[in-house]
């Protein structure tokens, strides 16, 4: 049983579990909470959990937990596992079933007080627009060959049929597309399910929110992002949909028989189930995700084609063009490299609910954005505030990473049962927040009392120099997946 006892205090907002601490741990695990926070870890299995992924061959460094750190697959929601490429693994299940699940940010030109007439008229667009829950789908169906272009293409495959401009490929994470996708790696399955989904919000706590900015914290750092107080901004949260989910299926399932079989490796727990990173089957795998996360990128990049849509149908004359300010993964594998022994190594980047968040001057960022850092976009709950931050030189030490949302205190069944949907929207309303969804299910899980503290989450990441804060947002209408 773990208690917090077992922590060694490094400062204020990071805690550690020494490698010492159960036999089969090859690095330290490593938390970072406030003090206050450190408690509330201890409530589910996410510590033991980040013990499991200390044990993963290759790991290097320490195993890492966001402050928003909860119980997932296999790892941690919110944990980061940098495994070196030349002999450890790749763990399907270390980076999740919806790959690339992330953010995107439209920024527009106007204030709240110009989009407050229209407010209610643009959710509604927004929400026809825009189907959402669970197997939604759109009314047509893109043929395999289709499918396959996206998939190999991501946001620059969409920008070419005119669903978008160059600007949005800039201000993209890898430019919305990696190169090493390979078509051929996705199940028939896979594609079939991703056929109509392409532009679709998601279900569980996938959203799109039109939110204002209410308070600056940097001002330079937010003029370089374009980001002024009172602006409207919406905010995108989805991923890869049922094509990403079956591509993990499908590789678990074949990777359970390789694992101990053909490649003897033991893992803590079999939800680890994994292969060498350089084995065919490891890089198939690594292709498919690949995929997977450019079909995410286009989902986004297809949404956000009809937000600007709907933005143009509701104010006419009055509109000034939606622009994006990034959009950034948070359940992902990349190549990156990283001083390990005072050698430069490149490691395989497992980040499952953890955001990139690169620092002033990386090359992997907009040359924009160069002077300040990466754009590093953090969802609140449901009707709570949501934060605008910049990736920090400081983070290094976590492989820049930074959390991805509050993260959850209880599961949906409990959050279920403790609150309905109908509540949740009376008591939203009542803040003058206007809630679109189609199943009061859908509210009930997702309900602001189900997950930590978006605040005190954020203070984590800015105190302790993953991620530094320039803008706080807050929900003026949210539109949510069934």
């Amino acid at each position: 049983m773990i208690s917090k006892k077992d922590f060694q205090k490094i400062n204020d907002y990071l805690w550690e579990i020494p490698k010492s601490f159960r036999k089969d741990m090859r690095v330290p695990a490593r938390i970072y909470v406030s003090g206050e926070m450190l408690h509330d870890v201890l409530h589910d299995k996410s510590i033991e959990q980040l013990l499991n992924v200390a044990a993963l061959p290759g790991i290097q460094k320490y195993a890492l937990a966001m402050p928003d750190m909860h119980e997932g697959y296999a790892s941690p929601i919110g944990g980061v596992a940098a495994i070196r490429i030349s002999d450890g693994i790749i763990s399907p299940g270390m980076c999740g079933y919806d790959i690339n699940c992330g953010m995107k940010v439209l920024k527009s030109s106007c204030s709240e007080k110009e989009i407050r007439p229209y407010l209610e008229n643009l959710a509604d667009e927004i929400q026809k627009e825009v189907p959402s829950g669970l197997g939604k789908g759109r009314k047509i169906k893109l043929s395999v060959a289709e499918i396959d272009k996206i998939l190999e293409g991501g946001v620059p495959h969409l920008v070419e049929q005119g669903y978008g401009n160059e600007e949005d490929i800039e201000n993209c994470e890898s430019r919305g597309r990696l190169p090493w996708a390979d078509a051929s790696a996705v199940s028939g399955h896979a594609k079939d399910r991703g056929r109509d989904q392409v532009g679709t919000l998601g279900s569980g706590n996938h959203f799109l929110e039109i939110q204002k900015i209410a308070e600056i914290f940097d001002d330079k750092a937010a003029e370089a992002f374009g980001l002024f107080k009172d602006q409207i901004i919406i905010m995108i949260h989805c991923g890869s949909r049922g094509l990403g989910h079956q591509v993990c299926s499908d590789y678990l399932r074949e990777f359970i028989p390789l694992m101990e079989g053909k490649y003897k490796i033991k893992v803590p727990d079999r939800e680890f189930v994994c292969v060498p990173f350089n084995s065919p089957e490891g890089q198939r795998y690594f292709s498919a995700m690949a995929a997977s996360a450019n079909y995410a990128w286009a989902n986004r990049q297809m949404i956000a084609h009809f937000v600007r849509k709907s933005w143009e149908a509701v104010l006419g004359e009055k509109n000034s063009p939606l622009t994006v300010l990034y959009d950034v993964a948070h359940n992902i594998i990349k190549r990156e490299k990283y001083l390990i022994d005072g050698e430069e190594t490149e490691l395989a980047v497992h980040r499952k609910g953890a955001t990139r968040a690169f620092p002033p001057g990386h090359p992997g960022i907009p040359k924009k954005y160069q002077q300040f850092g990466q754009p590093v976009l953090i969802p609140g709950s449901m009707g709570t505030t949501s934060y605008v931050l910049a990736g920090q030189k400081t983070g290094e030490s976590a492989f820049y990473s930074s959390c991805h949302g509050a993260g959850r205190t209880m599961s949906r069944h409990e959050a279920m049962k403790r609150v309905s949907g109908e509540d949740v929207v009376r008591e939203l309303k009542e803040k003058g927040i206007i809630v679109k969804c189609w199943n009061y299910r859908g509210i009930a899980e997702e309900a602001p009392l189900a997950y930590k503290n978006i605040q005190d989450v954020v203070d984590v990441v800015h105190n302790a120099g993953l991620s530094k804060k320039v803008a706080k947002l807050v929900p003026l209408a949210v539109i949510k997946g069934e």
